[in-house]
């Protein structure tokens, strides 16, 4: 059986009072179950390739739940990810992919909910710093807040369809280099980067501590992330270039950002 690999997450597990590395569940002579779920982070947006089948749900062959599934082949991945979903959305259209026999879930969702892409269009696009400083420090306390004990109650959620599988939370980087001064198509000076920057930490503290109530494992993606934000040197986040996918991942960032972050986790 698979065991954890990340010292990170037996930690955060021993914070919920279930101390120890914990094993995968056993699996059956068949392929195991592997159940993705949540928003354009979760579905690809920015990967490219995506299936014509999803629809506007935009998942992509090369978002880190089939990049995981390729490279684990002994488990058979339902991808009912969606660009767009909330936190009920994925309540609503996702859970029912869940059941007793799910071994393995993977979810990110919460960005939709704490309006990131309103912040985003707001502090590239507003003409006073002073709006993207207080709209951020309002979402963020929104993230730590109300958003956690969302996110821990779909995570208890999750665990009640799938009382039998390990459930790893796939958080969110940091979007936007620290390097560089300068983004193509407009330019996001010093304040506003700080500012949005602070809103993703505000978001990965809210979602570590719902992981921390409901049980579940969470992975953090700004360590991952750090050096490779949009409008830097060596970005692994898309920019304004690419106006559609701003601020997911690109194809490098979700290989080498999320999929090599889940595979030296979970195999």
């Amino acid at each position: 059986m698979r065991r954890l690999k990340s010292a990170a997450c037996v930690a955060a597990m021993a914070l919920a009072g279930a101390g120890g590395a914990v094993a995968a569940p056993a699996q059956a002579a068949t392929q195991a179950e592997y159940v993705a779920l949540g928003d354009s982070y979760a579905s690809g947006v920015g990967a490219g390739s995506y299936d014509p089948a999803s629809g506007d749900c935009k998942r992509s062959t090369q978002n880190y739940p089939h990049q995981w599934a390729a490279a684990n082949p002994d488990y058979s991945l339902t991808d009912v990810s969606c660009s767009g979903a909330t936190i009920q959305d994925v309540r609503d259209n996702q859970l029912s992919a869940l059941s007793s026999s799910t071994n393995f879930v993977t979810v990110t969702v919460g960005g939709n909910d704490a309006q990131f892409s309103t912040l985003a269009q707001g502090c590239l696009t507003q003409t006073d710093d002073n709006w993207c400083q207080v709209a951020t420090l309002y979402m963020s306390a929104y993230a730590k807040g109300q958003l956690s004990d969302q996110l821990a109650s779909l995570y208890a959620d999750i665990k009640a369809r799938a009382p039998h599988a390990l459930v790893l939370v796939l958080g969110y980087p940091e979007v936007l280099s620290t390097s560089s001064t300068e983004c193509p198509v407009i330019d996001v000076n010093a304040t506003r980067r700080t500012a949005m920057n602070n809103f993703a930490d505000a978001l990965a503290e809210g979602t570590a501590a719902a992981a921390t109530k409901a049980s579940v494992y969470f992975l953090d993606m700004r360590k991952q992330f750090e050096g490779h934000g949009a409008c830097g040197p060596d970005s692994w986040i898309n920019d304004l270039n690419n106006a559609p996918e701003v601020f997911h991942p690109n194809l490098t960032g979700y290989t080498k950002g999320y999929s090599d972050k889940l595979k030296a986790t979970w195999g």
